[in-house]
């Protein structure tokens, strides 16, 4: 099924929607991130052409898990919940260290990255979500 279709299935919880919306909201975040660094190190902007490259590559490949941790959620299976939960941890840690030492839009990030890492922990957490992605095996 594809991932609209999903989405907007019958029966798809809503705080599910919410969690996958939140989820996405990341993913535009890393791929943002990732083209920005990308864009410097062309423009020689970057001093470290290695530490640029690993970090594009490593943010690209966090997006992917989401993407894939997020479809499987909608097609209800379990496993996706782990890669999810795991990225929010380190979202976490991530924000409360932007948070406890940036100013201006760096301090917005952190606290916006924070909140978003937040909402979707509790969302994975609640009864609807654990009942939605709880199946153990494919159904295609």
């Amino acid at each position: 099924m594809p991932v609209l279709e999903a989405f907007f299935a019958p029966g798809v919880p809503a705080f599910l929607r919410a969690l996958v919306i939140g989820v996405v909201a990341e993913i535009l975040g890393l791929v943002a991130f990732a083209v920005v660094l990308l864009g410097e190190l062309l423009t020689g902007g970057s001093s470290s052409v290695g530490v640029s490259l690993f970090l594009v590559v490593f943010l690209l490949g966090v997006a992917w898990v989401l993407v894939v941790s997020a479809r499987a959620l909608l097609a209800g299976r379990r496993w996706g919940r782990g890669p999810v939960v795991t990225w929010q941890l380190f979202q976490v840690i991530g924000a409360v260290a932007a948070v406890g030492s940036a100013t201006g839009l760096t301090l917005a990030g952190g606290w916006l990255a924070l909140v978003v890492a937040v909402a979707v922990i509790v969302l994975l957490m609640t009864p609807s979500v654990v009942a939605a992605t709880s199946q153990t095996r494919s159904t295609d």
